[in-house]
């Protein structure tokens, strides 16, 4: 067991990720839990100002990072494989560690938590990949909805609630899961009731409610777009399991069939991959679904398909990257629509150096589906671009050399030991500062 309290690790070497492409993947493969709802569910803690034990805890920096900033807060874990426990009682302050904060994207929800328990919070403008403008009016809207008042200077926010919270109706102007996480997060322990509408219905946002309810709060309609909550005013400890991930899961559907192989991807709820499997299905890829299990295997060659982005329950703009990734290996000509984030499509460049044939137009991608792809080194410039990389390269005819893995690493638990154990002949190792 590691029993960590202030302390912080020492710098990662640089590595890269070696793939000498070619093999079919067959066997099986656990996914691991959402990155995604643990990173909400870990802040969340915050509320319960008690002992949460955390199940299914995937081990990635993302999650690394965010149990560091709340022992800057004053909490303290230990965590045993994936078993972390998270104790908040001593949580005393209200401003963020901005050397942590700056590093991901989810540490945006210690605003709603640490909001909804002191009623103030200061928190630095989150980093995480370079994906286009990413805002946090809607965020910002509902806060002020439930009574808080803020101001943005010098990259932080101040949000202060002087009289409490108070429950109130907040409407999204878009569909936001950040904003419908922490505005649930701030809700919960509000005086009276809350109703947002035009709520994400991603899995981790019900997956964020059902933990907090496990803790004693009142929130009923996650997963739909209206979520009613009755403010409860005390929330408590649990233990709690964080649902699979559903984009690790789409994550290795892909790639076994990108390499034409036969895949078993266990521990996941196959409803999530509902848009997923769909495509591939019309891709003329084989899918046989199980209880918690889905098998890609090999039927062939495989056809072009048109995707469209879109929130849950549509095509996950997080696995955009890979889908096309598999479509550059297609028979005939694919078009990729993305609706979510702008600047998504930057990664193709370096699938076209390996002999793709993508063209982008504004938030469309034409892509002629080639025989081969060519190994090439590569330097991923976001999380889910480097896991496309990671199946080009498995793809690929030839060695690929995969740079910026700490990106991967934010949200892939044990990706390349996984792949290997399926039959990949992928190594990390060291390298040059000057290779990247």
């Amino acid at each position: 067991m590691r029993r960590h309290t202030k302390e912080k690790e020492k710098e990662p070497i640089v590595k890269k990720l070696v793939i000498k492409g070619g093999k079919p993947l067959s066997g099986e493969v656990n996914i691991s839990g959402s990155k995604n709802a643990a990173v909400g569910i870990i802040a969340a803690t915050i509320l319960a100002d008690d002992i949460c034990i955390l199940e299914n805890v995937p081990d990635v920096s993302d999650i690394k990072i965010l149990l560091e900033a709340l022992t800057y807060l004053g909490a303290s874990y230990q965590r045993d494989g994936d078993r972390v426990k998270i104790d908040t009682r001593g949580v005393s302050k209200c401003i963020a560690d901005r050397e942590s904060i700056g590093k991901m994207r989810g540490s945006s929800y210690l605003m709603g938590a640490l909001l909804g328990r002191f009623h103030k919070a200061q928190v630095f403008l989150p980093g995480g990949c370079n994906l286009g403008p990413r805002p946090i009016d809607q965020h910002l809207k509902g806060f002020s909805s439930l009574g808080a008042s803020y101001s943005v200077e010098m990259g932080k926010v101040d949000i202060k609630a002087e009289n409490g919270l108070k429950g109130n109706n907040v409407y999204l102007d878009i569909v936001s899961v950040g904003a419908t996480i922490n505005i649930m997060l701030a809700a919960c322990t509000a005086e009276g009731n809350t109703l947002i509408e035009n709520c994400a219905m991603e899995p981790h946002v019900v997956d964020v409610a059902n933990f907090l309810n496990t803790c004693g709060a009142n929130i009923r309609g996650a997963g739909t777009n209206i979520i009613k909550i009755q403010g409860a005013k005390k929330l408590h400890g649990c233990v709690y399991s964080i649902i699979p991930d559903q984009i690790e899961a789409g994550t290795f559907m892909v790639a076994a069939a990108a390499t034409h192989g036969d895949v078993t991807v266990k521990n996941i709820i196959p409803k999530h991959q509902e848009a997923l499997t769909a495509k591939l299905e019309e891709m003329n890829i084989g899918v046989k679904e199980g209880p918690d299990w889905i098998r890609i295997y090999d039927k062939g060659s495989f056809r072009s398909t048109n995707i469209s982005t879109a929130p849950y329950p549509g095509f996950p703009t997080d696995m955009q990257p890979q889908i096309v990734t598999l479509l550059s290996c297609a028979e005939g000509t694919s078009k990729v629509t993305e609706t979510i984030w702008n600047s998504r499509f930057s990664y193709t460049s370096e699938l076209n150096r390996m002999g793709a044939n993508i063209m982008i137009s504004d938030k469309v991608a034409t892509i002629v589906g080639s025989k081969s792809l060519a190994g090439i080194p590569m330097k991923a410039p976001d999380l889910r671009a480097g896991a496309a990389f990671v199946i080009a390269g498995l793809a690929a005819k030839g060695t690929s050399c995969i740079y910026g893995t700490h990106y991967i690493d934010r949200g892939y638990d044990n990706f390349e030991k996984k792949l290997a154990q399926l039959g990949a002949d992928i190594t990390r190792e060291e390298a040059e500062f000057e290779d990247i």
